[in-house]
């Protein structure tokens, strides 16, 4: 069964987290909700309260297939300066392990001089944070190890994306079918 970490921030968009938990989830892949703050709480950019399955201190997350970070502000900012998840991104990314990150997060890859030479996108006006990357044109970059999308309203096809990778395009369209959603 592949797994997925989720890691949330105080501040993290709500909607870019929980719709990659949840479709996910109905794939059959084992998803771990990680609070980097200390706390099981973490209160979403929207002030939704969500309860994380672990602390980031309780994870080894050596077993990851793949890296999640939503965005949101100031969830994203969060992330960036969480210096155990970075050093986290940067071994996983050195062993070829799935990065994924939405709207904003992306930047926090390219803080990590994870995208130089990579194509991605970000929420726009993020653009100039996404370090040595080229700039995509797509809802959904996908680019080897690392799939980046620009927000809440492609927060579907990012997720979907994710469940084609890890469980193939059949599961992919089969989830897409069942929560009726129409791929543009």
């Amino acid at each position: 069964m592949s797994k997925v970490y989720v890691f949330l921030a105080d501040g993290f968009e709500e909607v870019e987290g929980l719709t990659a938990v949840d479709l996910l989830r109905r794939a059959g892949v084992e998803v771990v909700t990680v609070s980097i703050n200390g706390n099981r709480t973490v209160s979403g950019s929207h002030k939704i309260p969500v309860t994380a399955d672990a602390l980031f201190e309780e994870i080894d997350a050596s077993d990851a297939d793949v890296l999640l970070l939503p965005g949101g502000m100031p969830g994203t900012t969060h992330l960036a300066e969480h210096e155990g998840l970075g050093t986290l991104l940067k071994n996983a990314a050195a062993k070829g392990t799935g990065l994924a990150a939405i709207c904003a997060a992306p930047t926090v890859l390219g803080g990590l001089g994870l995208l130089r030479g990579r194509t991605a996108v970000c929420y726009p006006g993020c653009e100039g944070k996404l370090t040595g990357a080229a700039i995509g044109s797509d809802n959904v970059e996908v680019d080897g190890n690392i799939t980046t999308s620009r927000g809440v309203g492609t927060a579907i096809d990012f997720a979907l994306e994710l469940v084609k990778q890890l469980c193939g395009e059949k599961k992919s369209e089969q989830i897409a079918a069942s929560i009726l959603y129409k791929r543009p």
